[in-house]
């Protein structure tokens, strides 16, 4: 498996995310949000630093009504930590890598 992001969609979600054996972030975002383009080559980073570890998915809320609904995503970006089927954690905002890597080693410890 390569290290990076990758997209889950409401009919992939619960295959992906919920069900994973590793603890995955998930990024609400849409294509025209300019906070969540600035957030996007953070989460790669990520995703190559926690390879292994953590998996990080991307999950347009434009194309994806219900999942979005479901999380009661009001803002984007948000980041969603889902650890053995559970949310564990949720990030609103745009954050920076630091205080991202801070807050899911908190989620995950």
């Amino acid at each position: 498996m390569t290290a990076g992001t990758f997209e889950v969609f409401d009919d992939t979600f619960d295959e992906e995310v919920i069900d994973s054996e590793l603890p995955v972030v998930v990024d609400f975002w849409a294509e025209w949000c300019a906070p969540c383009r600035m957030v996007a080559p953070i989460l790669e980073e990520l995703a190559a630093e926690y390879e292994g570890r953590v998996r990080f998915a991307k999950l347009d809320v434009d194309a994806n009504p219900e999942t979005t609904a479901k999380y009661g995503i009001a803002s984007i970006p948000t980041l969603v930590v889902v650890a053995d089927g559970e949310t564990i954690r949720l990030i609103p905002g745009a954050r920076g890598k630091d205080e991202l890597i801070e807050i899911i080693d908190d989620s995950l410890a």
